[in-house]
């Protein structure tokens, strides 16, 4: 049996092994946020609150435990979602945001603070469109066209 990943995924869905909330979507669609909880705060995604029949990832941000080779974002021993973010995407913040998972965090492990300092505009479902987000979403060799929201895991 593998040995589990040591790492989260900042960009998780709530049915992932370990999967929980560790902040809430603010801002708006053209400029979305997220408002990262507080330790006490932290709600396992079993637990969630009822968001009155919206798609919780459309809600909250949630961190599980990385999938690795399970995940389409995964290649060559290291997340290219996180690589991407960071390559595509302007800071957002100028100082680090009180995370949770940062000392877990698979972004941070592997891109360090500049993928802090964009993470607080990253949503798990986006609209498709030609913005940097769009881009940075796209798990290299995918079809652009499919879907019209992309799920950003």
């Amino acid at each position: 049996m593998a040995t589990p990943s040591p790492y989260s995924c900042p960009s998780a869905q709530p049915d992932m092994h370990e999967a929980r909330i560790f902040g809430v979507l603010s801002g708006t669609v053209d400029a979305p946020r997220v408002a990262y909880l507080k330790q006490e705060a932290v709600i396992p995604a079993a637990a969630r609150p009822d968001t009155g029949g919206v798609n919780p990832i459309e809600a909250f941000r949630f961190a599980a435990r990385c999938e690795e080779g399970r995940c389409g974002q995964y290649a060559g021993g290291r997340c290219s979602l996180g690589q991407r973010v960071v390559e595509g995407l302007p800071p957002v913040i100028d100082a680090l945001p009180s995370c949770t998972i940062r000392p877990s965090c698979r972004w941070h492990a592997e891109q360090g603070r500049e993928a802090c300092l964009r993470c607080p505009q990253v949503v798990t479902l986006i609209p498709m469109g030609d913005d940097p987000l769009s881009r940075a979403a796209l798990v290299p060799g995918s079809a652009a066209d499919s879907p019209q929201l992309r799920d950003l895991r």
